[in-house]
């Protein structure tokens, strides 16, 4: 069976242009503890990002 991803914990933030390297360094950072962590912007507001923190 393949991998399964949990998601532990979601968070909507006012977006900014510099989040992305927040998500890089915590996933280069935590991968080895099955952690991984994600960053999309709101469909809906292009000013709300969504910050996802999953289980791999």
């Amino acid at each position: 069976m393949g991998n399964q991803i949990e998601i532990l914990s979601t968070i909507r933030i006012e977006y900014s242009s510099d989040l992305y390297k927040i998500v890089d360094v915590l996933n280069r950072t935590l991968k080895k503890q099955d952690l991984m962590f994600g960053l999309a912007l709101d469909k809906e507001d292009p000013n709300i990002a969504i910050f996802t923190i999953y289980r791999t």
